[in-house]
C-alpha cells in the first residue's frame, strides 16, 4: 500500500471509528512515521474535492465519503498481492489456520469487526509481512485461488487484527467477486447509521 493510501487510511480510521474530525498534517506525519510533505501532497486533492477543509495548524473533515470513494479509485490491490493459493476447507477454518502475525481484511475483517456477513464468501485476504508461514501451512497450489496474501505496509498493525472499517470498505471495492457488492452495501448502510 503507497504511503498516501496509509495517509488516506488514517484520516478515516479518525473519522470513522475515532470519531475525531479535525487533525494536523504533523500529527499524521508523525504517527505514521513520513514526511510532511508527503502528507501534504496526499491531502492536495481531498481539499480541492472539498472533503476536507484548511484551519489554522490542520485541517478538518467535511466529508469521508469522497474521502472514502476516492482512495477506493485510486487503489490497486492485485499490485499487493504477494502470494496466493487454494485450500479445499471451510473458510472458517481457513481463517482459524492463519498464522498470528497477519491482518484479516475484505469479508473476515467485515465479519470480526461487525459480527455478521451479509453474504457467504469463498474467499481469504490477508495482510503480511512475511508470507512464509503462509506458504507453509498453505502449500502453492495451481487451482483457483481462495486465499489472497497482500504485502504489510509499516503502519498496518496499529490498527490491530482487522483492518479499519475503511481499508475493509476499499478492498472489498478492489474485488470482483459479486457478493463483494453486498459487504460494500453494508458498510455503506453502517455508516450511515452513525
Amino acid at each position: 500500500m503507497r504511503t498516501i493510501e496509509q495517509i488516506y487510511r488514517e484520516i478515516l480510521y479518525q473519522a470513522i471509528e475515532k470519531k475525531q474530525l479535525t487533525l494536523t498534517q504533523l500529527g499524521l506525519s508523525k504517527h505514521l512515521n513520513t514526511s510532511i510533505s508527503v502528507v501534504n501532497y496526499a491531502i492536495k486533492p481531498l481539499r480541492e474535492m472539498g472533503a476536507i477543509a484548511g484551519m489554522p495548524r490542520g485541517f478538518r473533515i467535511t466529508d469521508t465519503e469522497k474521502i472514502l470513494y476516492y482512495w477506493a479509485s485510486i487503489r490497486s490491490l492485485q499490485k499487493d498481492i504477494i502470494y496466493s493459493t487454494r485450500m479445499e476447507a471451510p473458510v472458517s477454518e481457513i481463517e482459524n489456520t492463519m498464522p498470528n502475525n497477519i491482518v484479516f481484511s475484505a469479508y473476515t475483517a467485515y465479519k470480526h469487526t461487525f459480527r455478521d456477513a451479509p453474504a457467504d464468501y469463498s474467499e481469504i485476504y490477508v495482510y503480511s509481512k512475511d508470507p512464509g508461514e503462509i506458504k507453509n501451512r498453505f502449500p502453492p497450489s495451481k487451482n483457483t485461488p481462495n486465499i489472497f496474501v497482500l504485502k504489510a505496509d509499516k503502519n498496518i498493525e496499529k490498527y490491530g487484527k482487522t483492518t479499519t472499517i475503511a481499508n475493509t470498505f476499499v478492498d472489498l471495492w478492489n474485488i470482483k467477486e459479486w457478493y463483494a457488492k453486498d459487504y460494500i452495501k453494508a458498510i455503506k448502510e453502517k455508516l450511515h447509521e452513525n
